[in-house]
């Protein structure tokens, strides 16, 4: 007979977790948008990419913040979100560098 497996306060743990992704994914494509109404070009071009890394994110991630039906663990999506957060930290790295 097995044991009962008590998850404890696991779960609540992992949705905060994949809400905070979510906030800080915001936060720098709120940033991008910033540089994209000053940054000309470039700036217009991070915009446009954090925009897209921001949906596929929020598309992605939301399953697993707010607990709602079952999130797809396959490692096509986990790979995706991981591209998607090192784009947008990347993109991050360009506006602490432009000084936004």
């Amino acid at each position: 007979m097995t044991a009962a497996r008590d998850p404890g306060l696991q779960p609540e743990r992992t949705r905060l977790a994949w809400r905070r992704t979510m906030l800080a994914v915001t936060v720098v494509t709120i940033l991008a948008g910033r540089l994209g109404l000053t940054g000309g070009r470039v700036g217009a071009l991070l915009t446009a990419l954090a925009i897209l890394g921001w949906g596929a994110t929020i598309t992605l991630c939301w399953p697993r913040a707010v607990g709602t039906g079952v999130p797809d663990p396959s490692v096509r999506t986990l790979s995706a979100v991981g591209l998607c957060i090192a784009g947008l930290a990347l993109i991050g790295v360009v506006l602490v560098v432009c000084g936004v």
